[in-house]
């Protein structure tokens, strides 16, 4: 299952998720609004470290977000505001950077208003709705993605913790869409600042069912 760390921003504390958790992706916020913004300033310190970068985006435009691909060495775009289908066609038409469209759940997902994303992504991503565009610390009714009608895979982000783990293995054996999860506040000492431990163990403890069943 795919790991990704959200909310990145210190160097050095960068370099401890990569050295010590290897994530599959970090992310990384540029949404001026966000506590966890980053600035263009930083990217000479990020450009050049070993993982795979994923740019958070909320309406920005197609120029920006070219843009910050180039700067960062974003690996993957996340498009967490209400881009349209034909804006993502077009990002897909300039970048080899992955697509990831945010779908803010409320109480109700429309399954049918994600289809016009479906030939230019490469994966959804669910979260919770807020004002904030991410960060709630808050889960969503999650047995909505139980009817998920798609072959596209997905992430999973929105209030996970150290104990969702065994939650989402639970999910992943029913939903096999589900690709990983992303996560973010409730691994926080501060905005931007991830606890290393605790990431180690919730790595840990979604590896263990595995193993378990091997």
């Amino acid at each position: 299952m795919e790991l990704k760390v959200c909310g990145m921003r210190d160097p050095e504390n960068i370099r401890s998720l990569i050295s010590e958790i290897e994530p599959d992706w970090m992310g990384l916020i540029f949404y001026s609004k966000s506590p966890r913004f980053v600035h263009d300033e930083m990217a000479p310190q990020i450009l050049d470290l070993e993982v795979k970068k994923v740019g958070v985006f909320v309406n920005e435009s197609l120029e920006e977000i070219l843009r910050k691909i180039k700067l960062f060495g974003l690996s993957a775009v996340q498009l967490h505001g209400k881009e349209s289908a034909a804006l993502v066609e077009e990002l897909s038409k300039k970048t080899k950077a992955e697509i990831w469209k945010v779908i803010s759940v409320k109480k109700q997902i429309d399954w049918e208003s994600l289809r016009g994303f479906l030939p230019f992504v490469s994966k959804f991503l669910f979260d919770t709705a807020t004002v904030e565009h991410g960060g709630s610390g808050r889960k969503f009714d999650w047995t909505q993605l139980e009817r998920y009608p798609f072959d596209k895979s997905f992430l999973l982000s929105g209030g996970l913790d150290e104990a969702s783990a065994e939650e989402v293995f639970a999910l992943a054996q029913k939903i096999p869409q589900l690709a990983g999860v992303d996560l973010n506040s409730k691994f926080e000492d501060a905005p931007g600042l991830k606890n290393i431990e605790r990431l180690k163990n919730f790595k840990s403890d979604l590896e263990q069912p595995r193993a378990n069943n091997q």
